[in-house]
Formats: C-alpha cells, structure tokens, sequence
C-alpha cells in the first residue's frame, strides 16, 4: 500500500506470513486488501496502524462520549442495540460462571454501561475499567468505577496490576491492534482459578446476516480481525484460557465465548479454518449481496 502509515504484519493468530488477499474485499473497501491466513485460516486486515495510532483513533476520533464534556460525538454505547448485546454478554457470562460478588475487569469499558450492570445487587460484582479515552474515563469515575486509563498493554506494563476472577473483552477484540498481544497481557492479570469472556458481533464470520456493505467498509484496520468461532477459540487457548461455553452462535448476532484460565496451554486444541472455503465463503457472500441488497 502507498500509504506509509500502515504496516504489513504476519497472521495475528498462527504468525505465519503466508496470506491471501480476499478478492471481493477491496470493493467494499475502497481498494483496500483484507487478508486470510493459508495457514490458519484467520481473517485480518493485514495492513495495520501501529498500536498507538489506533488507540489515538478509538479515543479521540471514534468512540466520543456521548457527555455535555465531549463534541462532535461519533459513537455512544447508549443505543439500544448496543444496551441489547451487553446484557446478552451479561446473562450468558452469569449462566456460565458464578460471578456473584466476584472481581471483574473490562477491557475497553467504554462508557461503563456493562459494569453498571455487573454492579447491581443481582451480581454485586466489584469492577474495574480498562479504557483508553480519557473522556470515558471521566465518566467510569463519575459512576464510582475505578479505572485505567489507557489501553491493557500499557495496564500490563504499568506495574499497578492487580488480579481479578474474570476478565472481560465485549466487543473489543476486534477493535485492538494485535488480539494475540491483548490476550497475552489479560493472562497476566486473571487469577489463577479465573474466567476470560469475549463477545463479538459486528465482525463475526458467519456470512450472509447482512448485506457485505455492512460487514466490510473502507476503515479497516479500525476492525482489524474477524472471528470465527475456531479462531477465537484458538486465540483463548494459545492465551492460556481453555474454551468452557459458547452460546449458538450460528442462528444468533453474537459470538460469546468463556474461557478458564490454565497454566498450560500446550495441550488445548487450536482448530482452524480452511482458507479456500473462506474466500468461497466471500465470493458467494458478494454474489448475494450485489443480487438482493446491493441498494440498501
């Protein structure tokens, strides 16, 4: 790409550097290449900002609180259907695992929405946020929840970190620079005994529940991973935290998975996507797109 900016990183996932570009991507996304890997089967934008670019984007640029203290708001976790997934998010984590009274950490906690509710007598969680807008931190402490700000990288790094039962990522992941770097760093600050859940949605990849316009779009490296549900799994395991639930997330807008922290991970599976079947999987997907939706 001309634009020296961005960066060619190997696969996220398996750091194999043998990627095939999706053929249809580039027509959603104003030229732009969107990667799979030949090895593993992960869906990525290969072409990355480096991690401080994309955290100055998400915290000054795109995630805007909607608050009488911030602007020209882009984006605001108040949206009812954003409310919808994290109780979702919520309900599934509580069926799962018995967070009752438990510590939790949220990584990229937003506008605070989810641990507002973690908080309620129901659960009586005791929360804490990581997020890398000052202007969202500011709310998280108007609401009474400790936070960090900055990103889990710089929360690893920082020398401050404390331990907690479970660890949270609600539709974040995909919004990170590398989700193998996250990963790594939440290891680190979940007990040994604890839980990791990660939600998606917006860039999970089960084809065909909307039109691509929707899925794909020119800023791609904002979203920079797309998970199925074997990459997210072997994402968890070669982090360390073993598969527990999922919820059925083939006739559903989500893709939850729990995963319990384990000192050794060499023996958890890590399966894989055949890449041939996924760049078939976006040339029927742009077919029926352009056939039925390409208005819209």
């Amino acid at each position: 790409m001309s634009d020296q900016t961005f960066t060619l990183y190997p696969c996220d996932l398996c750091a194999g550097n043998e990627l095939a570009e999706i053929p249809v991507a580039p027509f959603y996304m104003d030229g732009r290449p969107l990667h799979v890997c030949k090895a593993c089967g992960f869906v990525q934008a290969a072409y990355r900002r480096t991690p401080e670019a994309l955290q100055k984007m998400w915290a000054e640029e795109i995630y805007r609180a909607n608050d009488a203290r911030v602007s020209d708001k882009t984006y605001t976790a108040r949206i009812p259907a954003v409310v919808a997934r994290q109780t979702f998010a919520v309900e599934f984590l509580a069926e799962s695992v018995d967070i009752h009274g438990k510590s939790l950490c949220d990584i990229g906690a937003g506008e605070g929405q989810f641990l507002e509710m973690l908080k309620q007598p129901r659960f009586d969680m005791d929360v804490f946020g990581i997020e890398p807008s000052s202007e969202n931190c500011a709310i998280l402490t108007d609401l009474g929840i400790a936070n960090f700000d900055g990103t889990m990288e710089d929360y690893a790094a920082s020398g401050k970190t404390r331990r907690f039962d479970v660890a949270s990522l609600i539709w974040t992941l995909e919004n990170c620079q590398s989700a193998s770097g996250v990963l790594a760093a939440v290891h680190d600050v979940v007990k040994p005994d604890g839980h990791l859940v990660i939600a998606t949605g917006s860039r999970i990849l089960m084809p065909f529940k909307k039109p691509l316009q929707y899925y794909l779009g020119s800023n791609v490296d904002v979203h920079p991973f797309h998970f199925s549900a074997n990459a997210l799994t072997s994402l968890m395991h070669k982090a360390g935290f073993q598969v527990i639930a999922h919820n059925r997330f083939i006739d559903s807008d989500y893709l939850v998975l729990v995963g319990k922290r384990v000192d050794d991970a060499k023996g958890l599976a890590l399966p894989t996507d055949d890449w041939h079947e996924i760049v078939d999987c976006f040339d029927r997907w742009h077919k029926e797109t352009q056939a039925h939706y390409a208005d819209w």
